[in-house]
């Protein structure tokens, strides 16, 4: 969450007197009070409301909850204008502009629209790392705008109050919010600018503006209004909730019409509404309550969102500059602030058990309780893993035909883990370096193809324990086995057996009630060499269910 100051004077001439009244709905509207003073007064927004983080994006929505408003819609008007992305960075991509023109600053607006720059870049654009924002004043700069990438070391200009004119690469090193920002971009071959007509450079997004021309002072009337990063829905929704907060400083918004690299051309911004399905039924179902159809319209509209019609029943028209809304279940937390969560009443669910802790929990705590007493230490892994990981490290010498891969994972990690085993080498692998012995468990799911499940993939939970010292073997492995079917009173056999990540004679396959349930032994020394690791390691592994 996000803390936000206001003046008091402020935000009491848009929205009337601070009194405990006042707070108590402040509360109810979702913003909890943070904390004031004589001067100050400071709210919690959660990230999923960036449209609140300026006084006029949360004066413009507590106004039409408190009812002395109703929602506004924004005028766009068609400058004529335009943004040509031209070969632009791959890392990023997007760029989208307009123009705000008829404002008036003064030193405390000024402040808050770099309030509202530095808030959404750090939060809802993730520290800039999925896009920044910028501000120039409109009679510097000369139509049409070029955004395109170059060399750091062709970009030549002033950044913003820095006292001459620098490199691109010198910007990252020598400006301190070049400093603070430069990890985004110092890697990349060309870092991005905007170029306008005349071949003057605005600025190096994501990191500074150019004090020449990127400056808003007290003598700025209009203003071009720019986001570029690697995320275009992201940037379109921060450069409208700027854009409506400069309106409702006073401003006039212009659009832009923005062709990108691909060919593909915006008008931005698009104050259309998005549309959202709902059903009466739906909402009650959910919050409990039997409300009328004119009800939870009039509770959405005092949230700020409109309601239509189409053939295929009720949709609900949400601003522009909200992010929150995506599904449905979202309009019933809106009608729940709404009504007000003071309103409902409290009822014990109508269930015919009483609740336990499951056998699965019980079994669990009191193996952690035998081995901890033992003097093995848990650990707990991703249950996502990496085929090197899965397979090659721990002797298996290609990759299995049937692996549960991850559509886009973000990371190396792309496979579900089917085995404790090799997350455990990979735990001694990363600890090479710590004392010895190394004595670890770990108590979590495996996973396999199921076709027959509802997702075709199948999960049981299973026990790893591994040894790692000079003096790890089969015996002190079985030893420590032995004791725990003698705990749980279960009668096993041990079978000579075979496994890829272990010593030939020295691996035994465990039978529970003539069923194959695990395996026991000592590594192959090749694994330990090809995971760094200078000890001899024995492993058990085995399914958890036996225990039930």
């Amino acid at each position: 969450m996000t803390i936000v100051t206001f003046y008091k004077k402020e935000l009491e001439k848009r929205v009337g007197k601070i009194d405990d009244k006042m707070k108590l709905m402040i509360d109810m509207f979702g913003t909890p009070l943070d904390g004031e003073n004589e001067t100050e007064i400071s709210i919690e927004v959660f990230p999923n409301r960036p449209d609140l983080l300026s006084l006029e994006g949360f004066c413009r929505s507590f106004l039409v909850y408190l009812g002395k408003k109703k929602n506004k819609a924004y005028e766009v008007k068609d400058s004529g204008e335009k943004l040509i992305v031209s070969s632009s960075p791959r890392e990023w991509p997007y760029a989208f502009a307009c123009i705000i023109k008829g404002l008036v600053f003064d030193d405390a607006t000024i402040k808050r629209v770099i309030d509202i720059q530095e808030k959404l870049g750090g939060g809802y654009l993730r520290k800039r790392k999925k896009g920044g924002i910028g501000l120039y004043p409109l009679d510097k700069i000369t139509f049409p705008i070029t955004f395109k990438g170059m060399k750091p070391e062709d970009i030549v200009f002033r950044p913003l109050e820095f006292p001459k004119a620098i490199n691109g690469r010198q910007i990252l090193s020598q400006h301190p919010t070049g400093r603070t920002y430069g990890e985004i971009c110092k890697s990349w071959e060309k870092f991005p600018v905007f170029i306008d007509k005349k071949e003057v450079i605005m600025s190096m997004p994501p990191i500074i503006n150019s004090h020449d021309v990127g400056k808003v002072d007290l003598e700025t009337k209009a203003v071009f209004l720019e986001a570029t990063g690697n995320d275009a829905a992201a940037l379109l929704k921060s450069i409208t909730m700027i854009a409506t907060a400069l309106a409702e400083m006073g401003g006039t918004i212009y659009s832009m019409s923005c062709k990108q690299a691909n060919g593909k051309v915006f008008v931005v911004p698009d104050l259309q509404p998005d549309q959202v399905g709902f059903d009466v039924s739906y909402i009650n179902k959910n919050l409990g309550l039997s409300l009328s159809e004119k009800e939870i319209i009039g509770y959405l509209e005092k949230m700020g969102i409109g309601v239509s019609k189409n053939s295929k029943g009720l949709v609900a028209l949400v601003p522009a500059y909200r992010t929150d809304i995506l599904h449905s279940i979202d309009l019933v937390e809106e009608v729940a602030i709404a009504y007000g969560y003071h309103n409902f009443t409290p009822e014990f669910a109508k269930i015919a058990t009483i609740g336990e802790e499951s056998k699965s929990s019980v079994l669990k705590k009191r193996l952690r309780q035998l081995l901890t007493g033992l003097g093995l230490l848990e650990v707990s892994t991703f249950h996502l893993s990496t085929k090197e990981k899965q397979f090659k490290q721990v002797g298996v010498k290609e990759f299995k035909e049937k692996l549960i891969e991850v559509i886009d994972s973000k990371t190396e990690h792309n496979v579900l883990r089917e085995s404790l085993f090799a997350q455990a080498i990979g735990v001694l692998s990363e600890n090479s370096d710590a004392a010895y012995p190394q004595k670890i468990f770990e108590i979590g799911k495996v996973f396999f193809w199921e076709p027959k499940s509802e997702t075709g993939v199948g999960e049981v939970e299973r026990l790893c324990i591994t040894f790692c010292h000079e003096r790890a073997g089969f015996t002190e492995m079985k030893q420590i086995f032995d004791y725990l079917m003698r705990m749980f009173s279960l009668p096993y056999e041990i079978r000579e057996g075979e496994h890829e990540g272990f010593i030939e004679g020295r691996v035994g396959e465990i039978f529970i009630s003539g069923k194959s349930v695990g395996f026991l032994g000592e590594v192959k020394p090749i694994i330990l060499k090809n995971n760094k690791i200078g000890v001899p390691v024995s492993c058990l592994e085995m399914e958890l269910g036996v225990f039930l």
